[in-house]
């Protein structure tokens, strides 16, 4: 999985995506991971956001939701 594609692929359909990591929750072993998309082309009452333990845990969730809004970006 190409991370980087995968934004950019997104950030190119007017999706912004943040994508990090919490050293606190890091620390503590309780989902580190943050994945958000917002921006225009999602409704302003959609937000695709997750927290998860790891970065794949992060896509699996968020990906096929912005599958089903209709966005495209690698596989």
């Amino acid at each position: 999985m190409d991370i980087v594609a995968i934004m950019e692929a997104l950030a190119e359909q007017g999706v912004t995506v943040l994508f990090k990591a919490d050293a606190e929750r890091m620390a503590e072993r309780d989902k580190p991971w943050t994945f958000v998309a917002s921006g225009a082309p999602l409704r302003q009452d959609v937000l695709v956001r997750t927290d998860a333990a790891s970065v794949e845990q992060c896509f699996a969730a968020c990906l096929p939701r912005l599958r089903e809004l209709g966005f495209s970006f690698p596989e």
